[in-house]
């Protein structure tokens, strides 16, 4: 399959008129608009804008928890000619207002949740700020006349340009370009400051090209998917609303932040067919769901018989496919790194997931490999749109930077040309800052981030996410972060309170469990990436909204 056009908004504006009557958008529990509805609402906020002044090429700014009026904000930008300026709401006020003045943004949608946190008075260049809320689109402030008139006279206005009813066929969208710029998204900033990334017209259109080649055939009218992961990051937006928005699908916002027993009742409810998550959640899921039945004494005894071995796993891996609705085709992790344990026992039962490798530089994806055809280890193959290469003399066995060119690849930094000429070079090739090496098969293989990397007493490169993975695997490790120390590498760990007191574990006891962890560990690292000690923290590790451990929080930490 292919996308209906070589231009996004025109996908879009197919969508709504072949898909007219059936549901498309819901904030889960609430309610639901139908195309046609998400149509009339994209057409009203095309007024507002216009009797706004505002004009394609202008910033419209989006903040809030992901729900249905969100979706339609932002498909109404687009389809407008303006430039969407989506923005994490979990990020504090100060960024919120710095990223709003920075993308010199015109307009704000504004969440509920968020909106009282900020003040308009240090957004002085917005004209106006829009209530994003599940009733309406509320005027907050007006500082224009002109954008008070259009909110106060919308149903007048829209009545006058449409006195025969709003149809299908009324729908005539801006033409877009594929090298105009479309999304201007900010980074997490998981190693630095934020950045804006000029995504353009041709890279949200190619993410969506790549979905229907891969996942068209299993989505469809009618179809559910369940949006967990933020639709101001590009992993959200790109595989939990824009693919499944276009394909006919209806996509189920949730109200209530996605903790396991949420996500669960979710799954079960609406069984949706494709399922997009990041490595915590899966993690969390396995670890709580799965690993615990297969340590019991007599799981263990029946896996090392083997005609009970089969039985056992597939029993397991029905269990699992059952938690998550069981009617999914595949689970598509990304986002992040998987831990390796825990892929192991996914792979081990058979279970039908997948990684897949993108930044949000290239809207973000860049490696992907069906279920069925994935190489566990790995993080997919190139996709198509797409070149990857390792710069690296021996790409297949030396550690180099994984360099990728295409139509995914952003325009640049936003007023910052020095940011974007040292990741862009002159043959238009996107320096990822990801390390790895690539097989003959094209499977990408990461091993760490450049950024990240450690120089040993004897000028060994260390790669601390390696380290991560084994450590987290061991006994009472629920998060891990490796810094170093002069010449010396420590383990900082957290480990689950509910965990510890299900064990029975005293302090000291956890302790000495740590200091077990330790000797394991080194026992099969490299001499060079052996840790000195563990240090146990006190609190969950702070977190980027995509679930990121701020590793550079953690870098100076006192030991």
């Amino acid at each position: 399959m292919k996308a209906a056009s070589t231009s996004f908004n025109e996908c879009v504006q197919l969508s709504l008129q072949k898909h007219w009557n059936l549901d498309g958008l819901s904030d889960y529990g609430v309610q639901t608009f139908q195309f046609k509805d998400v149509a009339r609402i994209i057409e009203k906020l095309h007024i507002i804008f216009e009797a706004s002044g505002i004009k394609p090429g202008d910033k419209v700014a989006l903040c809030g928890r992901n729900s249905a009026r969100w979706g339609i904000a932002f498909f109404a930008t687009l389809t407008y000619g303006a430039i969407a300026v989506p923005i994490l709401h979990e990020f504090s006020p100060d960024q919120i207002h710095d990223i709003v003045n920075h993308s010199e943004a015109k307009l704000l949608f504004v969440g509920d949740i968020v909106w009282p946190k900020l003040n308009p008075d240090k957004m002085p260049h917005l004209e106006g700020i829009i209530g994003n809320s599940n009733d309406e689109y509320k005027l907050l402030v007006g500082r224009t006349e002109k954008v008070k008139y259009a909110r106060e006279n919308l149903n007048r206005l829209f009545g006058e340009k449409y006195p025969r009813n709003f149809r299908a066929s009324d729908i005539n969208y801006y033409k877009d370009s594929p090298d105009e710029l479309a999304v201007l998204n900010y980074t997490s900033g998981t190693t630095s400051n934020s950045k804006g990334v000029m995504i353009p017209f041709r890279a949200i259109w190619s993410n969506y090209d790549f979905a229907v080649t891969e996942l068209g055939p299993i989505m469809g009218p009618g179809d559910k998917v369940l949006s967990m992961l933020p639709m101001a990051h590009t992993y959200g937006m790109a595989f939990e609303f824009i693919f499944e928005f276009l394909q006919g699908a209806t996509v189920y916002f949730l109200a209530k932040t996605p903790s396991p027993a949420v996500l669960l009742s979710a799954f079960a409810d609406l069984k949706p067919k494709l399922i997009v998550a990041v490595p915590l959640i899966i993690e969390k899921i396995v670890r709580k769901a799965v690993l615990p039945k297969l340590q019991t004494p007599v799981v263990k005894l029946a896996l090392h018989t083997p005609f009970l071995r089969d039985r056992v796993l597939t029993e397991v891996r029905h269990k699992l496919q059952a938690a998550f609705g069981g009617n999914f085709i595949e689970i598509i992790v990304g986002g992040a790194a998987f831990s390796q344990d825990i892929e192991a026992v996914l792979h081990d039962i058979g279970f039908n997931y997948t990684v897949g490798y993108g930044t949000t530089e290239c809207a973000p994806i860049i490696g992907y490999a069906q279920w069925d055809t994935f190489v566990p280890g790995s993080c997919g193959r190139p996709v198509i749109h797409m070149e990857v290469r390792i710069d690296s003399p021996d790409p297949q066995n030396v550690i180099g930077e994984i360099l990728v060119r295409g139509m995914n690849v952003m325009l640049g930094y936003y007023k910052n040309e020095e940011a974007t000429a040292a990741v862009l070079d002159k043959d238009g090739w996107y320096h990822t800052g990801d390390l790895g090496v690539m097989d003959a098969e094209g499977n990408i293989f990461i091993k760490g981030r450049s950024k990240n990397m450690l120089l040993g007493a004897n000028g060994q490169n260390i790669y601390p996410e390696e380290i991560e993975d084994k450590l987290a695997s061991l006994p009472y490790v629920t998060e891990c972060v490796v810094i170093q120390k002069g010449e010396k590498l420590y383990g900082l760990v957290y480990s689950d309170p509910e965990e510890v007191k299900a064990g029975g574990l005293s302090e000291a006891m956890l302790e000495a469990q740590m200091e077990e962890n330790r000797q394991e560990l080194n026992k099969i690292v490299p001499s060079y990436a052996r840790l000195y000690a563990i240090k146990l923290m006190p609190e969950e590790f702070e977190k980027t909204p995509k679930r990121s451990i701020k590793r550079y929080k953690y870098l100076n930490y006192e030991i």
